[in-house]
């Protein structure tokens, strides 16, 4: 077994790993950037250091400086959670060459499957269905167009080679639409996976997204822990995931089959730990087809792990050890049933609008069956620069109907001050009728009407000149290395330290910036989150409809659509492509269309 592991992640995750690791008596090392020096998961490990600046690419991205970490801390082996470094090929290689332990798959099976086009072309060979489409990267939207015409047809899916968690992927409802959804998914492709190839594939209206768990050791051992459906989505993105799928939807049968073509496709690549097939179930022809593998635990991991009982990070340590899988397939019993409610930190009313902010009060539901996997706490912060998850809320009851009131009744007993999250959004979803009878629910997350009714009620603001509380708790570090001291004695009458999570640029927004627009009239279009602005599409003076497209902010992760509230006139633009911008920050003045000259008489 490891004498330590290093922990290449942050957030619950890196928690769940430090967990693992405690009870199984290796001692674990975390890393954090300066946005996250107070966060929860450097406390849960036994030694953490500092990795570098806020941004991922000067910090959690940043191979050579983790590799010296892991030189300095002495680990013989990593664990890389999910995001960041957890499916690239080369770090994982970089591992290797170092004599260092990957936590997961070998660097073949994640390059193998990494790519969306040659993961395709591998499960056809293997014999694993996929979605019809193109094997092959398509290099031009001229060429998607004849293929989307002559082979596949419309609606089309265009997704980036190297895509994943809803990133580069775009949908062609009609052929005019094409030419858009190429370049969006292409410009995705190239932004979060410094690779912008797509290819196509046929769209399926309104399927089931079920996946299977598999686990596999290097005595060729590979085992399925049967399905989790995971058909709620917004923006491709998962929101709620249960598991087993509800009985109407996926039968013994069904779970065999699904469960065969996990176990296949993992073996086709010589997987090693814990991975997930994805997989598209047709809800008109019944047809299962292999979307894509992700080398990685999942995120929503736990609500397997309820139903099965199997600690799958433990097994996924115990693989990468050179362990045999504790468990044979026979031994695989599932029983009950698990829901996981994402808790992020959005704005469902706002069409799930990152809201990135300050917690206050902080108070997690308890009882039978309660599970919060979490990574912040009362006094912490979900900034702009990670992904927007406060937390992970997972129960279990005998069946799905009993699951579902006591999810209810733990979001009821949730408790998250000074922070918009997804709360009130799963507690009226899952007193729908559409929940009820196991609906993928697509048309209600579209529907703008019904996410308005979910509007935050507006409090006033928070005094941004209230002097801020010192605690005698501080954290210090020494070449790098983080060490917790208590100071007795009065705190220096210099200020405080400047808080974790400030905007792209470094800077805080300076007092009274967000008032710049708070007294705008019905004109004014304001920012209705902080971010970076990605891309500007209009320019002063160019006549605008309502519900044009002005521009795109980029915010955890997430690309956010910014649209005209009216018709009228650019009359004043006040933002700039590349630069960030504060929640309630001036976007556009918008003033009426000029009246029309009368007609002569």
């Amino acid at each position: 077994m490891f004498s330590k592991i290093l922990i290449a992640n942050r957030g619950e995750i890196a928690i769940r790993v430090a967990r693992a690791c405690k009870e199984m008596g290796i001692p674990s090392v975390a890393v954090y950037s300066e946005a996250d020096r107070d966060a929860l998961h450097v406390q849960a490990a036994d030694e953490a250091f500092l990795l570098g600046g806020p941004l991922p690419a000067e910090s959690y991205l940043n191979v050579e400086r983790i590799l010296e970490v892991i030189k300095e801390s002495g680990a013989d082996a990593v664990h890389p959670g999910y995001g960041f470094l957890a499916e690239n090929a080369p770090f994982a290689k970089a591992l290797e060459d170092a004599g260092i332990t990957f936590i997961g798959p070998p660097a073949s099976a994640i390059d193998a499957m990494g790519s969306k086009t040659k993961a395709r072309e591998l499960m056809q060979a293997a014999g694993v269905p996929i979605v019809p489409g193109t094997t092959e990267a398509v290099d031009t939207y001229e060429d998607a167009l004849r293929i989307a015409n002559d082979e596949i047809g419309f609606p089309v899916a265009v997704k980036a080679s190297g895509g994943g968690g809803g990133k580069g992927f775009r949908v062609a409802l009609t052929q005019d639409k094409l030419k858009d959804a190429f370049e969006g998914a292409s410009r995705e492709g190239e932004k979060f996976f410094s690779d912008g190839t797509v290819y196509l594939e046929r769209y399926l209206p309104n399927p089931r997204h079920v996946e299977v768990q598999i686990l596999a050791d290097t005595h060729g051992n590979c085992i399925h822990l049967g399905e989790r459906d995971c058909s709620i989505q917004r923006r491709h993105q998962k929101v709620i995931e249960e598991a087993p799928a509800p009985s109407w939807v996926v039968d013994e049968e069904l779970r065999a089959r699904i469960g065969k073509i996990g176990v296949d496709a993992a073996k086709a690549v010589d997987y090693v730990g814990a991975g997930t097939i994805e997989g598209l179930l047709s809800s008109e022809t019944g047809e299962y087809f292999f979307l894509e593998m992700n080398t990685r635990v999942q995120v929503e991991h736990c609500v397997t792990e309820m139903v099965t009982g199997i600690d799958i990070v433990k097994e996924g340590i115990r693989a990468a050890a050179g362990l045999e899988l504790s468990y044979r397939q026979e031994g695989v019993v599932l029983r009950g049933h698990a829901i996981e409610c994402r808790i992020n930190a959005e704005d469902a009313s706002m069409n799930f609008a990152p809201a990135p902010g300050k917690i206050g009060n902080y108070k997690e539901p308890s009882g039978p069956g309660v599970r919060v996997d979490s990574g912040v706490g009362p006094g912490g912060e979900v900034t702009p620069l990670y992904d927007p998850m406060v937390s992970k809320l997972i129960v279990w009851d005998a069946d799905r109907e009993q699951a579902t009131a006591r999810m209810l009744r733990a979001l009821g007993e949730y408790e998250i001050e000074g922070l918009k999250t997804l709360i009130p959004f799963h507690t009226a979803l899952l007193q729908r009728e559409e929940w009820r009878t196991g609906d993928t629910c697509h048309d209600l997350l579209e529907d703008k009407a019904w996410l308005k009714t979910l509007a935050f009620e507006k409090k006033p603001r928070v005094d941004e000149d209230a002097p801020e509380t010192v605690t005698k708790g501080y954290t210090v570090e020494v070449s790098g290395k983080r060490f917790d001291v208590k100071v007795i004695g009065e705190a220096f009458a210099g200020g405080t330290v400047a808080a974790a999570g400030a905007s792209h640029n470094g800077r805080k927004p300076a007092r009274g910036e967000r008032k710049k627009a708070a007294g705008g009239g019905p004109d004014l279009l304001e920012s209705p989150l902080q971010g970076n602005m990605w891309k500007v599409l209009v320019k002063q003076g160019d006549e605008v409809a309502e519900g044009q497209l002005i521009c795109i902010i980029e915010a955890m992760k997430m690309e956010n659509e910014i649209t005209a509230h009216k018709a009228g006139t650019i009359s004043e633009l006040h933002i700039k492509e590349g630069e960030a911008i504060n929640s309630g920050a001036p976007i556009a003045t918008i003033s009426a269309p000029a009246a029309e000259p009368a007609a002569a008489e």
